[in-house]
């Protein structure tokens, strides 16, 4: 199978190409910054362009066999007005030229990056997919998204939006942010830390998305996490403990937007 992978440059999108490209898979990675080392040319592709503006490496969409769409500005850091455009600017036309770019004359794959985040904060409620999803920022991010992602489906490409839970792995993803306060010393629970992190290992992620690849009969959202989220403080004290760190301290606030619930519940 050949697999193009937009946002080939990130934590998720190179683990994803070096999985998929020593499987037994040819991977076209698609990214603005500069190329990683390619070992085998044969099996591992760059295209190196900003995929929120239409341009040739969208050819390579239309040879290809699957598409893992991941591009996105990243989400951590301070929100001005500014940076919240840039976050739904490169999902929504990085999408949209994604889609555009489908043949429609042969069978397709789109799975398309999107979040837990769609549900919004819904504290202890139950949720399925019979519920509306949130109205903050990003859920409705994630809405559009879907949405842009979805257009696919009317050219006979089947799409499933991977919604992702926080990713956990080394040297990337949500511990990424959070290591540097617990070794610190100040590491602790977000206010009252009853708030729930839906969680997922980087390894299962990966894994998630080459079952959904090879079962067709899987299309639509499919919420990419642990089925045991646990609340803030029980993580945090986890991590303290793993570190050898106190977890004494609680955050009452942040400049930093947080991909999982308000913690003011």
């Amino acid at each position: 199978m050949k697999i193009l992978i937009t946002g080939a440059g990130g934590f998720v999108g190179r683990r994803m190409a070096e999985f998929f490209s020593g499987s037994g898979h040819t991977v076209v990675g698609v990214d603005r910054n500069d190329p990683p080392a390619i070992k085998d040319p044969s099996v591992f592709s760059w295209i190196q362009a900003d995929t929120t503006e239409p341009g040739g490496w969208q050819e390579a969409v239309g040879s290809a066999d699957a598409v893992i769409n991941l591009a996105g500005k990243n989400i951590f850091g301070r929100w001005s007005e500014k940076t919240k455009n840039e976050i739904y600017e490169s999902r929504i036309r990085t999408t949209a030229n994604v889609v555009a770019a489908f043949s429609g004359n042969r069978s397709q794959i789109l799975l398309s990056t999107s979040a837990v985040g769609f549900y919004g904060d819904r504290g202890d409620e139950l949720l399925d997919e019979e519920k509306n999803n949130g109205d903050d920022f990003l859920a409705r991010v994630c809405v559009d998204w879907e949405k842009e992602a979805n257009r696919a489906a009317e050219k006979g490409v089947r799409v499933a939006n991977m919604r992702f839970g926080l990713i956990m792995g080394r040297n990337g993803g949500a511990l990424k942010m959070m290591l540097p306060a617990f070794k610190a010393f100040v590491g602790g629970p977000l206010g009252t830390g009853r708030q729930y992190m839906p969680w997922i290992h980087i390894e299962d992620l990966i894994s998630a998305h080459a079952f959904v690849l090879s079962n067709a009969g899987i299309s639509g959202p499919v919420n990419c996490c642990s089925p045991n989220p646990i609340r803030n403080e029980v993580f945090a004290r986890a991590l303290g403990k793993v570190l050898g760190r106190p977890t004494v301290f609680r955050v009452p606030n942040s400049p930093y937007p947080l991909p999982w619930a308000s913690w003011e519940r």
